[in-house]
């Protein structure tokens, strides 16, 4: 392919690649950051095939985990496939993980106590969103098809990526986001907005929930709005058994991308080895 150097142009034009292709704000901002990073590690040199594998090979040495290795390298070919090139670096091979660390997991519990920080210090609409994203499944990006005309009707209809889903909103949770709407005096639109109106931005979603952490006695590592979703899957996977149904209801294209979400932590399957009775 024809060498390249990487110029505040090309990544203008990459980003409009990226969004022409409907790509979530949040992917075309983090391959945005990897081209980046690429272009810094060239130091002004050519960028081809030979260079972004020993970039690759780099970030794997600095410490950089493998999954994160993996999207630099789908934003790097991303990148060459905007300009043509039929070249590609290999991703690293990842065996597929068996359970999750519990580090990570959002526990019932812990959701609950967030919920219940955020009541007990008068952020009520924090806490409608919470158990908004959680029992519904919903992306942060999709909490603006919550609006009064949806949960009127008991349901959403959200449009992500091509692609068109039903949200149907618990009984429960439809009374408590009825009462705030009146409360708030919102007939129709968004119901999560700022005091001016806006829509709830993902950075100010974030950012109020990890301002929760100490208030819950919950590990901020483990909140983020994504966490809300894991939990979801998990709950929903539990009563139904259903990875199928589950994965339309997420909006997954590939069943595999919902197995992920439904990774047990280590001591459950340790629990579960020892159910097998095995050890005489």
């Amino acid at each position: 392919m024809t060498e390249i150097i990487i110029t505040e142009k090309l990544l203008y034009e990459y980003s409009e690649y990226l969004t022409a292709g409907e790509r979530a704000s949040a992917t075309v901002e983090r391959y945005l950051r990897a081209v980046r990073q690429f272009a810094a590690y060239l130091s002004g040199a050519a960028a081809n095939r030979e260079s972004a594998a020993a970039w690759r090979d780099r970030l794997l040495e600095t410490g950089c985990a493998p999954s994160g290795v993996n999207v630099s390298v789908a934003a790097v070919n991303a990148f060459f496939a905007m300009l043509g090139a039929q070249e590609r670096i290999k991703p690293l091979r990842i065996q597929r993980r068996l359970f999750r660390p519990a580090k990570r997991e959002l526990t019932r519990g812990e959701y609950e106590r967030l919920v219940d920080a955020a009541r007990l210090r008068g952020r009520e609409r924090l806490a409608l969103l919470l158990e908004t994203m959680c029992a519904t499944g919903i992306r942060v990006s999709e909490v603006r098809y919550i609006t009064a005309e949806a949960v009127a009707a008991g349901r959403a209809e959200i449009s992500l990526k091509g692609k068109i889903r039903t949200i149907l909103i618990p009984g429960r949770l439809r009374r408590k986001l009825l009462k705030w709407a009146r409360a708030q005096k919102i007939a129709s639109g968004e119901l999560f907005v700022t005091r001016t109106g806006r829509s709830l931005s993902r950075a100010q979603i974030w950012a109020e929930m990890k301002n929760l952490c100490s208030h819950a006695g919950v590990d901020p590592d483990k909140v983020f709005p994504h966490n809300l979703r894991h939990l979801f899957a998990r709950a929903f996977y539990r009563v139904s058994r259903d990875v199928s149904r589950l994965a339309d209801v997420l909006g997954h294209s590939s069943i595999e991308t919902t197995r992920i979400y439904l990774l047990t932590t280590s001591a459950e399957h340790e629990r579960t080895l020892e159910k097998l009775g095995l050890v005489l």
